[in-house]
């Protein structure tokens, strides 16, 4: 893995993980005697090309059930709810394993799934950077894992600072979560692209095609879930409609990414100051850093694209989801023998407690 130099606030200039080491290298030993064995391949068969049929048809049908035959309160809820979750199964279980290059053994299939969050409203550009090598290698890791990042409006790490309102943390967290894709689209992804940096992390410089992508795809969205919708109903319905999509898609988005990693039971390794260095192995800090939750509910690791198996996923990103099941019982089993703690909420209510347990004992008075 490629560490990137990264200048963080009050950091030493780079964090270092140890050699890999024995439990890293009986790990990898073992995932691979599954894929050898069954001759199966690592990336997606035509169970995520199903899939991903099954996903399209539902964010079409509900963007054409919205905006041409919605024709009350009740069908536009109904239908504007669908389409929040359309845009949710894209980014859960086409965009995230295309992203990681997992989605398929061709890599033009993996970009083009990958650009599916352009066709959404975001940026595959800036998300590559922020998610595959910021949040992947360096995870929890304060100043350097930009997910933890909030600017002070929420306390996500005992290594950030408290301040007085973050004893209401969680009671304001909801409102606050449900407003990630609204500043995504119209803030941050201009942010980044106009400043060159994540944080302290300067992001390498778009190619000319990136950069035209990055403005038609922005354009394009505000094209088909503003402008579009304006030809047909009036601005303050199509304004509170749009709203409301984005309200349920933020919220949605940030409560699976929340209870991967801010729950009880996660940890959150500080650096050396002077050496930047961690404790432990990649591996290890990894499963340190992460959590599991509803791993035998189906449908939620349908929906979820498989991001219940948050472990799984850190370990072998570049692993389609539909293995990550298996997986599962192959690295429990491993850090059972090894002695390694392995943190797994049995149902999505319960790692939704654990997650606002931690933010009550993160806004408690320091």
């Amino acid at each position: 893995m490629n560490t990137p130099v990264v200048v963080a606030r009050n950091h030493a200039k780079k964090v270092s993980f140890p050699a890999r080491a024995d439990f890293h290298r009986e790990l990898r030993k073992r995932v691979k005697r599954y894929f050898d064995e069954g001759n199966r391949s690592r990336a997606g068969d035509w169970r995520m090309f199903l899939k991903t049929a099954v996903v399209a048809v539902w964010l079409v049908g509900s963007y054409v059930a919205l905006v041409f035959f919605a024709n009350s309160l009740l069908t536009t809820v109904l239908s504007a709810f669908a389409l929040a979750q359309g845009f949710v199964l894209v980014g859960f279980n086409v965009m995230h394993d295309g992203g990681h290059g997992s989605y398929s053994r061709n890599k033009a299939v993996n970009r083009l799934m990958a650009w599916s969050l352009d066709l959404v409203g975001g940026s595959q550009m800036h998300w590559a950077q922020k998610h595959n090598i910021l949040h992947h290698t360096y995870t929890n890791i304060e100043g350097w894992d930009d997910d933890l990042e909030t600017h002070g409006l929420i306390r996500l790490s005992p290594s950030q600072p408290w301040r007085p309102w973050h004893r209401f943390q969680h009671l304001y967290a909801l409102p606050l979560y449900s407003l990630l894709t609204l500043s995504w689209i119209f803030y941050s992804d201009f942010q980044k692209f106009f400043s060159g940096r994540i944080g302290n992390y300067r992001l390498r410089k778009p190619s000319t095609g990136e950069t035209a992508s990055f403005f038609v795809a922005k354009v394009g969205y505000v094209g088909y879930a503003i402008v579009l919708p304006l030809l047909i109903h009036p601005p303050l319905h199509v304004l509170a409609v749009f709203l409301f999509v984005h309200l349920i898609l933020g919220l949605t988005i940030s409560l699976v990414f929340q209870m991967a990693h801010t729950v009880e039971g996660n940890q959150f390794p500080e650096p050396d100051p002077e050496t930047g260095f961690i404790e432990d192995e990649w591996s290890v800090h990894e499963l340190e850093t992460t959590a599991d939750f509803a791993p035998t509910n189906r449908l939620a690791t349908w929906y979820l694209g498989g991001l219940n198996f948050q472990i799984e996923h850190h370990l072998f990103a570049k692993i389609c989801h539909i293995h990550y099941p298996v997986l599962s019982g192959i690295v429990r089993n491993a850090c059972r023998d090894f002695g390694i703690a392995y943190t797994c909420y049995p149902t999505v209510r319960g790692a939704l407690a654990a997650h606002f347990r931690f933010l009550r004992r993160m806004g408690a008075a320091a």
